[in-house]
């Protein structure tokens, strides 16, 4: 529980002297009938408790003067009646123990404390986005009515989840292990589809996209990852030029490239992956111009990921590399200049080169300074963690050549950066036109 406690530490020695903090985990949500959805918890709330029961709220209250600082988890209460139906619970005592908590106690007594908590607070700090703020008002109005015996409401109410998500930008040793192992299982993903279709690429009617999707999760449970940390994307054809297809349903016909966009979620962790391959194993001349014309754009972006460098720098490498290879290819008429102040790339290539990564798929934090006033992108630092995807997508136009109709290319990996540049997380993954090959036979 170690990282955890550490965690709230650092936590409470930002907040302001005799302040609180008040930080709920995601609700249990309905499916259908009595059926409800996989349960997966909040990200910043188990980023700072380390549990994951639903019906929780952590309430952290920091010191002032010679009041120390408290970390205090209010959960469900055993039931063992609930447990033979839906496995056990930790109950408060229990959990305290466990999790490294100065106290904890049944949800049901959380109005009641919190009006005690809240009596003399510098401030109270919530997650403003969310909702929650009938149950803050009762807080309050229950700290009010105490006025006359000279206790206050505390005056000011701040956006708890900026402090957090700075916090969750810089991944420790602890994290980037499980990161680097989530990333390993996914690699073995895409390599298994790969083969997959390598070995069915004879088949007369040819493969489904869901076939190629049930591998890559056969593999990721197979190996311990509780969930695809999102929806998988195996998009064939024409497919692979929507960004965000994921109906997985189409049969892949012989000559088609397959773009896969799949990553497990790893002890709540995510990993994010994508590569580009056809589906009989062999690129044509076409798909192999444009194939590596993005694998070079992703090695100019990556040579651009170093502490002291901006998040926006691996992008405009990226660009750069894919928009002479448009000219080049005919994709694009004019000069590189041409291209780039006018943005005429983003007719193959219209989203960015990446997003920050970690407990979600898209994490959270700041991607542009707030100061000064032109916000620049931020400058990189030792546990950012990033994805690099750059790609190209050619739909059927008039004087766009024929032969990259319906050719839909896009290369992922994760990094974290680190003091001499980056580490891959996902190298595992075949990526070159040698190894794709190699491995589909």
């Amino acid at each position: 529980m170690k990282p955890y406690t550490d965690r709230r530490a650092r936590l409470l020695a930002q907040m302001e002297p005799g302040s609180v903090a008040v930080l709920g985990t995601a609700p249990e949500a309905t499916r259908n009938a009595d059926t409800e959805y996989p349960y997966r918890h909040d990200s910043s709330f188990y980023y700072l408790t380390g549990f994951s029961e639903p019906e929780a709220v952590l309430v952290l209250v920091a010191p002032r003067g010679a009041t120390a600082a408290q970390s205090i988890l209010f959960c469900r209460e055993k039931h063992l009646e609930s447990e033979i139906w839906d496995g056990y619970r930790y109950g408060p005592e229990a959990a305290r123990a466990a999790f490294g908590f100065d106290a904890a106690f049944p949800i049901g007594a959380l109005d009641g404390q919190m009006v005690h908590h809240l009596s003399n607070a510098s401030a109270l700090y919530a997650t403003l986005a969310r909702g929650g703020e009938e149950q803050q008002r009762r807080w309050i109005e229950g700290v009010r009515r105490l006025s006359r015996s000279g206790i206050t409401a505390p005056p000011v109410l701040r956006d708890l989840p900026p402090l957090i998500d700075e916090m969750r930008m810089f991944k420790d040793e602890h994290e980037s292990a499980i990161m680097l192992r989530a990333g390993e299982i996914s690699a073995g993903a895409h390599a298994r589809a790969m083969r997959y279709a390598g070995a069915n690429r004879s088949a007369s009617a040819g493969i489904h996209e869901y076939e190629l999707e049930a591998e890559l999760l056969h593999e990721f449970r197979r190996h311990g990852a509780q969930f695809p940390a999102y929806t998988p994307i195996v998009a064939s054809g024409p497919n692979a030029c929507v960004l965000h297809y994921n109906a997985n349903s189409r049969r892949i016909a012989d000559g088609d490239l397959v773009l896969i966009d799949a990553g497990c979620e790893l002890d709540s962790y995510a990993s994010d992956i994508t590569r580009t391959f056809p589906v009989n194993g062999r690129f044509s001349p076409a798909q192999r111009e444009l194939y590596e014309l993005v694998l070079a754009a992703q090695q100019a972006a990556f040579d651009a990921i170093a502490p002291g460098r901006r998040y926006h720098d691996a992008h405009d490498a990226a660009v750069r590399v894919l928009a002479q290879g448009m000219l080049d290819f005919g994709l694009l008429q004019g000069t590189l200049d041409e291209v780039l102040a006018e943005k005429k790339y983003t007719r193959f290539y219209m989203h960015g080169t990446g997003h920050w990564i970690g407990m979600d798929v898209h994490d959270v934090g700041l991607y542009r300074d707030v100061s000064p006033e032109d916000k620049p992108s931020r400058l990189l630092q030792p546990g950012m963690a990033m994805t690099v995807e750059p790609g190209i997508y050619v739909r059927p136009a008039e004087g766009v050549p024929e032969k990259y109709w319906n050719i839909g290319i896009r290369i992922e990996d994760d990094v974290i950066v680190r003091e001499n540049g980056y580490q891959l997380l996902t190298g595992g993954a075949p990526k070159t036109v040698a190894e794709i090959e190699a491995l589909m036979k």
